[in-house]
């Protein structure tokens, strides 16, 4: 019998202080739950169009292939991403998520006692990774629901190794621009690395979103963090990339697992890469949808946060999870703000038109 006294003193310290990830709850499991044959999940930040038709064909073909381990290096899709991007192919970076990517930044330059900074609330990873190995974490508040990047600058000092900013931030989607991120990234001294995690990158129209990659190019020590999850719609396969000068990508190489990435991921990653309509069909979903919602939250009175992302933050003026429950009745997930400090804001994904509509009238119906 396995004695929990024991095993309490046998796990690591940081293991005893990591809170696990609390994703949205799954389609699957409300249906069954509730006895619901329809249900609209607008709480993961997904693409509501689904992915490429050429990306399913594609991960198909690599099925009939799914008896052998895959490639590697993923020498096609890094050639594929290094072209797409005009990168040397020695700076690009693949995982199984861009999560897998942050955990490889956390693992291969954090030790026990270095210290980390990053913006609260934001993606929670950057806690959990950062627990994990022992950081001291500097977590420092959004002013205006966007990065404070000069406090976080005042925080830097000798143990710094590494500063996350999620850039559309998550989840209140808003970006820190050119001019800001430039004279941030000219002020820290040389050893620390700035992780740019850019999953909602596609999705942006403001025309001053820095362009990171130019850093990876000049040689400044940064890691720029893309995925596949969101606009290309392969969150399923899990599969990210990322950039880096060269120096600190071999770093983060050596702690990659070997066939990390599947040959379906890999595949369907390449082609949906190369399916420029369909990501164009996927944003113009999005810069519709979000006026939509803007629209319906002015008219029932709710404040918003103007986003870059796919998603929508808005406070609802009541407990979100009185709310999200209401709306869980109705067949319709969202994400609450509670794990984000912020109880009465929810994260709201934009949908198709008909599921937009649909979560409209539900609100108006919970909070009349």
């Amino acid at each position: 019998m396995v004695d929990e006294t024991i095993w309490q003193k046998r796990v690591r310290r940081c293991v005893h202080e990591l809170k696990p990830y609390s994703p949205g709850k799954p389609i699957e499991e409300v249906q069954r739950e509730l006895g619901l044959s329809e249900v609209i999940k607008l709480a993961s930040n997904e693409n509501a169009l689904g992915p490429s038709p050429k990306a399913i064909e594609a991960a198909m073909k690599a099925l009939m292939q799914a008896h052998l381990y895959p490639d590697d290096s993923c020498y096609r899709l890094k050639r594929a991403i290094a072209r797409h991007y005009d990168m040397p192919e020695e700076c690009v970076l693949i995982g199984r998520g861009s999560d897998e990517l942050l955990l490889h930044a956390a693992l291969a330059f954090i030790e026990e006692g270095d210290e980390v900074i990053y913006a609260h609330p934001s993606f929670v990873m950057y806690n959990i990774v950062s627990t994990l190995m022992g950081a001291k974490q500097h977590v420092v508040p959004l002013k205006d629901f966007t990065h404070d990047l000069e406090a976080m600058a005042e925080k830097v000092n000798e143990k710094t190794k590494l500063i996350f900013i999620a850039n559309p931030n998550n989840p209140t989607g808003t970006i820190v621009t050119e001019p800001q991120v430039r004279q941030f990234i000219e002020s820290l001294p040389e050893g620390v690395l700035v992780v740019f995690d850019e999953a909602y990158c596609e999705y942006v129209e403001d025309k001053s979103f820095p362009d990171t990659l130019s850093y990876v190019r000049e040689g400044y020590s940064v890691l720029v963090l893309r995925t596949f999850s969101k606009i290309y719609g392969l969150a399923g396969l899990r599969i990210g990339y990322g950039f880096a000068p060269p120096q600190i990508a071999a770093y983060l190489a050596r702690v990659r697992e070997p066939f990390n990435v599947s040959s379906v991921a890999q595949a369907a990653a390449e082609a949906a890469l190369q399916d420029t309509e369909h990501v164009e069909r996927s944003r113009k979903l999005v810069i519709d949808g979000k006026n939509i919602l803007y629209k319906a939250f002015e008219e029932i009175g709710l404040r918003y946060v103007t986003t870059q992302a796919n998603f929508v933050f808005v406070d609802l003026g009541t407990d979100s999870r009185s709310v999200f429950q209401k709306l869980l009745e109705r067949g319709i997930i969202i994400r609450t703000g509670e794990i984000f400090g912020m109880p009465t804001w929810a994260r709201i994904t934009i949908g198709k038109p008909e599921e937009l509509e649909r979560l409209i009238e539900a609100l108006k119906e919970v909070l009349r």
